[in-house]
Order: C-alpha cells, then structure tokens, then sequence
C-alpha cells in the first residue's frame, strides 16, 4: 500500500513538471516571435524610429477673423509668414549650424546666438524662434541647403495683415506680442508665449470673436529634425469674420480730406447710431507693430507733435466754441427765457459789468431773433441769451444732451469732456462763479470741453428728432464657415431734453446756416440736396496776448480749431458728421467744406469735387 501511494505521488509531481515545462517553453516560443517580429519582420521601421527620437508634437496657430467693411470690403486678412526656429536636439553642432545659417541669410551670427542664449532653459526638443518673417528669398535659402543645415525648421504661420495701409487705423487697431502681465491675467486664458493679441481698437475689443482655436499635429521627424510625415492632424479653428459699420468710401474721403493737418471727422447714421467713418489725423501703419518696429520708428511716433497714435474723435476734448450755441438755444426756449420771435440788437459788442464783450463780426448783426443768431452765429445774442439763464440751466441742458459724459461707444478710454457747473468751480478752485464766465459759456468758450464724438451724437439727435443712440462700429460677425453669428441693434442711449416744437425751430436755423447766403456754413450747400449744420471758432489757451490780430495773422499753434456738425438731407437725414480741424481758422473755411464733401461722398456726387481748392470768406 505504502509503495503504491508513493508512485502515485511520483506520476503526480510528473505531471506538474510536464505542465510547467510546457508554460515556460510557450512563455519562451512567444518571446522569441515578438522579437522575431520587432527585429527582423519590423526591425528596419523601429531602428529609424528608435535612433531619431522623432514622434514630436507641433502647435499650429488659427488664422484671425478677417474685418471687413459695411459693403463687404475686406480690411484686413491674414498673410503667410516665415517664421525661423531652431531645434537644439538636432542642431549639432550647434556652432556649425549657426555659422552656416548666418552666412546664408545675412543675419550677424552673434544675433543668432544671442537669441538662443537668451532661451537656453527651453527644452532641447522645443524649437527657439531665431527670426519672424524672414521673407521668401531667406525661406528659398535655407529650403536649398536644409541638408546642410540639422535642426533648422522655418514654420508658416499667419501674420495680420492690414490691405488699407493707414486708413480706419484707429478705429480697426492693431496686433502686438502678448507681454508676461496678459500672460499671467484671467483676461488671455489658453495663450501662450509669442502669441498675438489685440492691443487697440476692434483688434482689442472684439479679441474673443477673431482670436480662433489652436490646433496640432503629430509629425515624424528625420535625424535632421526635417517632417517625415504627419501621423496625425487637429485642425485649428479660424477666428469669426467681423463686418464693421464704416463705409470705405466715406472713411478713404475722410481720411484724405485731412491728410496734412491734426484733426477728426465722424460720421453716423443718425436713424441707428452706425459710424459710417471715424477718421483721426495723422494716422498710422499698423502693419509696424506686427512685423516689428525699430526705436527709430516708435521714437518718431511718439514724438511727432500731432500725436497720430491719438485717436482724437473719442480721445480729444475741445471747446465746442459755437456749435454750443445750439444748446443754449434750446435751454432758452425750454426755459422760456425767448420765444422765436425775440430779439436783441446786435451793435457787434455787448457790454456787461466793466467788461466789453465782442462779437465776431465787428459791424454787428443789429436786431436778432434766435433764427437768425443761428443763421449767422451772432455772439451778442447769445451773451444776452446766456445771462438770462444762468450757468446752472445752461449746464443741465448741455449734461442733458451728453455732453461732458462718454457715449458709450465700443471703444477704450473714451474721454469724458467736461460741462462746467457753478458749484464744480468753487470746488475746483475755491473761487465763486462768475457772470461774465456764463456768457463765455453760452457761445461755447470757457471751460466747456467736449469730443467729436459726443457732437456727432448730439448732432445726430437734433437731426432724427431728439433721440439719441449709442454709436456702432461693430455691424456683424460671421462664422469663417459664412453663418451669421451676431448682429448688432440700434441702442437708444437717451432723449434731446428738447420739445418737438422747439427742435422746429433749431432745425430751421441749423438750414439756414447751409442754404442761406449770410449763413456761415454757406459755402458747405450742395446744389439739390439740403444740408443743415453749424460752424464753431474755438479759441485756443494764449489768445489773450493776440488780441487785434486777424485769424490769418496768427501763428499756427495759436489759431482757432474749426468746428462743423451737419447732417442732410435736412428733413430726412441719413448722414450726420461732426468735423475738427485743430488750429484751422474758422469753421466755415477750414471744417464746412470737409463735411460738404463727405456727405457728397456717401450720396455719389463727389466725381469732381476739389477740397483742397476751395477759398471762403472768414466766417465763425
């Protein structure tokens, strides 16, 4: 029994020994194919792949939404540029390489170094940019010689472009490189180092429409760095398309009309508050600021005393000098201090306290209703007008009409201006109001400050009937696919503190400005179309020491800016446009005929027109 159980026990250990040897001879069988198969069947494929290091990733930058005009004219796109990196892993002998590169595309070795010293902490895998946009014929150099040169990658990336050099350049804005503080700011989450952000104007505000989504690529690379083959693609996603609210036609007249003087013109669309053009002069490249600008360049920018990275349409404050006195007009009618048919004689001075107040036409007006100290601006009327008030209605109905107040437009740092108070005064200088101070307010002198922007606001208002809209620059956005994805809505911001039947009256007298022969703006009338409108002289700070000089006898930087706001046609506006011309003289002949012509530009009937040989008479 015992010597049974012990050979039982012996096949059994047999048995298991059997078992395992059959494991361990499968476990070997299937290690010898995977190595067959890894070496021999596969074994060239894996060597390349093992020697090169070469599965990397690539981010591929999205192409910006492009911006276009009302009409559909493209203002800017999106151009190839040649960006040149250089991958430290695959570029040794680093020296080697970089002596090469600098002979062939005539870049100072010493730069090229410098550059990769300054971003040696970067991965060795991780491409250093050497240069941006380095322009075809480099790009042909290099392509020529990529066998020569381990480690050189040129990366195609889309550059803004801007079609119309110059023109709308503070309305559009421009791109620059986004700095460490945007980095590290909630405001830019997803971007990264060297990326492009909207620095100013629609490029800024409208960021989060044209930026687009980033993409990638997995690539096999050569020994060389150089792509093999893409193994695997996310597209990046283009930014949406934006249509503004400015007809190119209008802004390129605008812009042109000003060429030679520090100045602004705006136009809008009085029925729905759409800029038909913003135009601040001087103007700018802002293709500088995205393919690089020199010290040369930016020292010139900002020294040039006309300040052309001002975008004086919303940024400039000026007294409104008489376009003011159509506020004053309508306080007093309101206020029931005059009624259409009052009048005062104008012996060309006015008198009050110990102090001799002129106006602007030395032989006077002599008797004035309101009708025709609008028709012909006359200065004696309103000192008397303004007297009756006071400072304080004055100021309400001016604060009323938003003036002294941002419009609200979508653009940053709007300027405030300022409407003087009685009480803003004494806290300002501890000194009491004056009354003669009042009847510089009323023609718009003083401590009045407002921007083109708030008259054309103001302006417009007059002319639809009291109601007084927010501005519009943005019409629409599209998807890069051509849906529509937003479009934009009139936004009444406020009413004209203003009655329909004295707003009858105001609308009379603003015509006869125009079409009137003693008007001011009588040189601004346009045969078959009724334009209305008011000229405005604002003495500039330093007059005082000037008295008895004509305007032409005076030094450029002590000239009066021209003002003019118009709109037309006069009983059914479509246009409405506020004009400054800083240091220009009077209104009448430095701003009325720019308005004259841009209002001939939006309705087609600027063929033959000449701006810049028109001569007028000196009016206010």
């Amino acid at each position: 029994m015992t010597k049974y159980l012990k050979t039982a026990d012996q096949d059994w250990y047999k048995q298991r020994l059997v078992r395992i040897a059959f494991c361990v001879a499968g476990t070997f069988c299937l290690i010898f194919l995977r190595l067959f198969y890894l070496q021999v069947i596969n074994g060239e494929e894996l060597r390349r792949l093992s020697e090169n290091n070469c599965i990397r990733l690539q981010s591929t930058d999205p192409s910006r939404g492009m911006i276009f005009d009302r009409n559909g004219i493209l203002l800017v796109d999106n151009r190839p540029a040649f960006d040149l990196n250089i991958v430290l892993k695959d570029a040794k002998p680093v020296e080697q390489t970089v002596k090469k590169l600098s002979k062939y595309i005539n870049v100072p070795e010493s730069e090229l170094m410098s550059k990769i010293e300054n971003d040696k902490t970067v991965s060795s895998y991780k491409p250093i940019l050497l240069k941006k946009d380095i322009g075809r014929d480099a790009l042909a150099a290099i392509e020529v010689r990529k066998f020569d040169l381990p480690g050189v990658v040129v990366e195609v990336k889309p550059r803004r472009h801007y079609i119309e050099r110059q023109t709308a350049a503070h309305l559009i804005g421009y791109l620059s490189e986004i700095n460490a503080d945007e980095l590290n700011s909630e405001e830019y989450p997803g971007y990264t180092v060297g990326d492009y952000i909207g620095k100013f104007g629609i490029e800024k505000i409208f960021e989060s429409f044209l930026q687009g989504k980033r993409g990638g690529r997995q690539v096999e690379v050569d020994v060389m760095g150089q792509v093999v083959r893409i193994l695997k693609t996310v597209d990046a996603q283009s930014g949406q398309n934006l249509y503004l609210t400015i007809d190119l036609r209008v802004q390129k007249k605008a812009e042109a009309l000003l060429k030679g003087v520090a100045g602004a013109v705006a136009a809008m669309d009085p029925q729905t508050g759409q800029i038909l053009a913003l135009a601040s002069s001087p103007s700018f490249d802002q293709n500088i600021f995205v393919d690089g600008m020199s010290h040369e360049q930016w020292d010139v920018l900002i020294s040039n005393p006309l300040r052309p990275l001002e975008n004086k349409v919303i940024h400039g404050e000026y007294p409104p000098a008489s376009t003011f006195k159509i506020i004053t007009a309508i306080a007093a009618l309101e206020e029931g201090v005059i009624d259409k048919n009052t009048t005062f004689y104008c012996p060309g001075y006015y008198k009050y306290g110990n102090r001799v107040y002129r106006c602007w036409k030395p032989s006077g007006h002599d008797s004035v209703n309101v009708i025709k100290a609008l028709t012909e601006s006359c200065d004696v009327y309103f000192y008397q007008v303004g007297q009756k008030l006071g400072i304080d209605r004055l100021s309400m109905y001016a604060i009323a009409s938003g003036l002294g107040s941002p419009t609200g437009i979508d653009l940053d740092h709007e300027a405030a201006g300022l409407i003087p108070t009685a009480e803003w005064k004494k806290r300002r200088t501890g000194v009491a109001w004056q009354g003669g101070e009042t009847l510089s307010v009323a023609i718009g002198q003083g401590y009045d400050l407002v921007t083109p922007m708030q008259m054309l606001v103001f302006t417009s208002a007059v002319a639809n009937g009291g109601k007084m809209f927010k501005p519009l620059i943005l019409k629409s956005v599209y998807s890069p696919e051509g849906s529509v994805i937003l479009e934009s809505k009139k936004q009444l911001a406020g009413k004209l503190p203003v009655s329909k039947q004295t707003l009858e009256i105001i609308k009379e007298g603003l015509k006869e400005v125009v079409n009137n022969p003693k008007g001011t703006a009588w040189i601004a009338r346009v045969e078959g179309l009724d334009i209305s409108g008011k000229t405005g002289t604002a003495q500039v700070v330093g007059r005082s020491k000037e008295r008895g000089l004509s305007e032409e006898e005076l030094s450029h930087r002590l000239k009066s800016h021209a003002w003019f706001v118009a709109y037309a046609p006069s009983d059914d506006p479509k246009i409405a446009v506020s004009v400054i011309v800083e240091h220009g003289g009077h209104g009448s002949s430095a701003a009325a005929p720019i308005a004259r012509e841009i209002i001939k530009t939006y309705f087609g009937q600027d063929e033959n027109s000449e701006p810049d040989k028109l001569k007028v008479a000196s009016h206010q």
